[in-house]
């Protein structure tokens, strides 16, 4: 198993030489450095934990779950830098969302509102009724306005596309959830 940690920092395109031009993802990814490795027998699970970032107050640590078939070859104060992933690996990639605040039901579920006419003055974009019938109250997951984003989202079969082990550096297919400088979780098995 591969794993890194990263920050997110722009999107862009690529162009192949063969002409083809996809979407990219820049990811500034690691070094990491492994502060911990936890094993079944002693701590109850497997699992080896990083640390990612230069300054001492903004160190970021995260641990990386093993299955038990998975080998541990690494040992603590290994670093671990972008030259493990390679052109064409599948990715599986965690961040956290842009976060909107509090958004209506148009945007935060695709409503399409009311109509402009047939007596309706200020009513273009609201819910609608959210009670019916003989019932006295609103059911249990009602779709209403709310907070929206600051999601933890995971994409599955993201490819590498570029690997720059010297400005850590990698591009990877696709959008990934965030915005810039969100800190993103990287996993190849």
């Amino acid at each position: 198993m591969k794993f890194i940690l990263a920050t997110k920092e722009n999107m862009t395109e690529y162009f192949f030489p063969e002409g083809e031009v996809i979407p990219v993802t820049i990811l500034k990814a690691g070094p990491v450095t492994i502060t911990r490795i936890f094993s079944k027998d002693q701590d109850g699970y497997n699992s080896v934990q990083v640390s990612f970032g230069i300054k001492k107050n903004n160190k970021t640590l995260k641990e990386f779950r093993l299955k038990p078939a998975d080998k541990i070859d690494v040992k603590t104060g290994d670093v671990v830098d972008v030259s493990i992933f390679a052109p064409g690996d599948s990715l599986q990639v965690s961040s956290i969302s842009k976060g909107k605040g509090f958004q209506g039901v148009v945007k935060r579920h695709g409503f399409h509102g009311g109509p402009r006419t047939h007596g309706q003055k200020h009513s273009e974009r609201e819910a609608g009724s959210i009670g019916g019938g003989l019932r006295t109250h609103v059911p249990k997951g009602m779709r209403m306005a709310g907070r929206m984003g600051s999601d933890r989202i995971t994409q599955k079969n993201l490819k590498v596309v570029l690997v720059d082990k010297e400005n850590n550096i990698m591009l990877v297919k696709g959008a990934i959830a965030g915005k810039r400088g969100t800190l993103v979780e990287i996993i190849s098995r």
